[in-house]
């Protein structure tokens, strides 16, 4: 399909709210780290990427847009490899950000940071090398988010990059993308409350024990 919107918003920054609203601006499937999840199977890919053997047509076969881990820490390489498409970069507040990284996939007792199997360690891994080794401190993190952002302003050009902020709905989006504003409400998904839910139920499965 190759990629129209590439999103360099780091996870926590509302992603899985924009998958659904480019969704339903017409402009999905959109990657998402769920995907990963889902399908697993698709982990090697990404480590061979983070290897320096992408394969990004294999990677984004069947979809049209990404945001989220894992596509995020290559916002530039994606950028340069489908030159059409555009850039969305979500942003929050930085500390905001930390907070909400540190209680979900960054959490202490997360998943990316314990790992089930081999390929997800390899996975993780390619995922936290591109954040601060000090993952619970929260001056380095911020620093680091408040970084990404500079740099991503700095490198794509202003008519190709729309930095949005979590929470502000549909109207720059949709002149962004050139697509009208749907009546129904943006979505809201995947809130800290909603993550945190999930991973408890997740972790009392018989399976998960």
């Amino acid at each position: 399909m190759g990629l129209k919107i590439v999103g360099a918003g780091l996870g926590r920054t509302g992603t899985k709210s924009m998958q659904a609203a480019l969704a339903q601006l017409g402009f999905g499937p959109c990657h998402h780290m769920m995907e990963v999840l889902e399908f697993p199977d698709s982990m090697p890919l990404w480590i061979e990427a983070a290897a320096g053997n992408p394969d990004w047509d294999a990677i984004f076969k069947h979809y049209h847009s990404a945001v989220d881990y894992p596509s995020a820490a290559y916002w530039h390489e994606l950028a340069v490899h489908y030159p059409e498409a555009r850039v969305l970069l979500t942003v929050r507040d930085p500390d905001e950000w930390f907070e909400s990284v540190h209680a979900t996939i960054m959490a202490p007792d997360s998943m990316a940071r314990h790992e089930d199997t081999e390929v997800q360690a390899r996975f993780f891994a390619t995922v936290r090398r591109h954040l601060p080794p000090q993952l619970d401190d929260r001056g380095m993190m911020t620093a680091f988010f408040r970084a990404h952002v500079q740099a991503v302003i700095a490198a794509i050009e202003p008519d190709r990059l729309l930095v949005y902020q979590v929470g502000e709905g549909w109207e720059r989006l949709c002149r962004f993308l050139g697509v009208p504003v749907p009546s129904a409400p943006f979505p809201r998904e995947n809130s800290r409350e909603d993550f945190i839910s999930r991973v408890r139920a997740r972790a009392a499965t018989p399976a998960a024990r």
